[in-house]
């Protein structure tokens, strides 16, 4: 029986790795839980079914009146931090968003292993997180857990590149970007996610932050590391080997083979997810990014060639951008040249490593004021 703890439990994967608990009991046991505000009906209804001893959330403790008695409770903003370091066998981090990277560094503190789907906690710490080395990190996006097993199957000296898959998002056959409302940016082709990973998937500035995360997971120079547009979602990325052999891991687009693959780590959870129908014909397109249209993949290139300040920089700036954009303040097209701003002003100053997590705020809090100052300009 594996005892896991899960970070963002009412968010697309939280809920999703509490199915799969329902469907093996026999394998995994949740021992804590933590959420935001936003659904508290529904992580009510997880404490109890899961019979959770401690959670955490940001609401108040007044908010908690319905289950007084039956489980501890941490809120606060670092509720999600605390919840990490309890002893368990995994702890999925499942949180949207930079505030990630403290409940990642409090698990891999406390000496836990890191189910991570919080691509911030690298973008933001990448230094600071794999400094507790990369056998504590399992990752749990698609594209880097299809990297995981495909360089199971080879020598690392004899990896050529890596090469992430991408979606192209809501916008990929469409040329004019210029007046892309909200519900557009929101409808994606593929996948069912939250509203920030979902805008992100339309700049592509996701994927950008994916090679970063890329780079960090298996210390693999940008070079090495590149994005192709595979509209199907079906090969989720590939690892090219130096004798001209492409290693690619299939599976359809659904997020539990993943999330399964990575709580059960090194055994594989039986039914995780449905397999591919190979009796029905199948299409795999593959084609280049136009990084003329979506320069959010090769601006985050450029930062990570800079550094882990940078990187922060940059994913701070894009989440005020998205953020700004949601409310109306900002059009679409100004995502990606709020954060091109901001990491043009930090540049030269930008060109280094974060050394701890309060490192990590004060770049991050810079990177916000520039980003708030900028997107006030645009929009006057």
């Amino acid at each position: 029986m594996r005892e896991i703890v899960i970070l963002g439990s009412t968010g697309s994967i939280g809920v999703q790795a509490l199915e799969l608990v329902d469907a093996n009991p026999d394998l995994f046991r949740v021992v804590g839980l933590s959420a935001g505000s936003q659904n508290l009906p529904l992580l009510f209804e997880q404490v109890r079914k899961y019979r959770v001893p401690i959670v955490g959330t940001t609401a108040s403790r007044d908010a908690w009146a319905p289950l007084a008695g039956e489980v501890a409770v941490i809120d606060g903003p670092s509720a999600s931090t605390e919840i990490a370091a309890i002893s368990c066998d995994i702890v999925l981090n499942a949180i949207t968003g930079s505030i990630g990277l403290g409940p990642t560094l409090a698990a891999l503190g406390a000496g836990n292993k890191v189910a991570l789907a919080n691509k911030e906690s690298l973008v933001a710490g990448g230094p600071l997180v794999m400094a507790y080395g990369a056998d504590r990190i399992i990752p749990v996006d698609s594209e880097h857990s299809a990297l995981f097993q495909a360089l199971l199957a080879g020598k690392r000296d004899d990896v050529k590149k890596l090469i992430l898959t991408a979606s192209g998002g809501a916008f990929r056959d469409r040329q004019d970007l210029s007046n892309v409302t909200l519900d557009e940016a929101l409808a994606h082709p593929t996948w069912s996610m939250g509203p920030m990973v979902t805008i992100n998937s339309a700049t592509l500035m996701n994927k950008g932050l994916e090679i970063i995360e890329a780079h960090y997971l298996f210390d693999i120079p940008y070079s090495k590391i590149e994005a192709v547009i595979h509209p199907q979602s079906i090969i989720h990325s590939m690892v090219e080997y130096i004798d001209g052999s492409t290693l690619a891991q299939m599976s359809p687009p659904n997020m539990k083979g993943p999330i399964g693959y990575a709580l059960g780590y090194p055994d594989r959870v039986k039914g995780a997810t449905s397999p591919m129908n190979w009796a029905q014909k199948q299409t795999l397109d593959f084609a280049p990014i136009d990084m003329t249209r979506f320069e959010a993949v090769s601006l985050a290139q450029s930062a990570g060639e800079l550094g882990s300040i940078a990187t922060a920089t940059l994913n701070a700036a894009n989440e005020v951008a998205v953020a700004a954009f949601i409310k109306g303040h900002l059009p679409f097209s100004g995502i990606v040249e709020i954060s091109k701003r901001v990491l043009a002003d930090v540049d030269k100053s930008s060109r280094g490593e974060v050394r701890d997590i309060a490192d990590v705020s004060a770049v991050e809090e810079n990177a916000r004021m520039m980003a708030d100052r900028y997107i006030k300009e645009l929009s006057h």
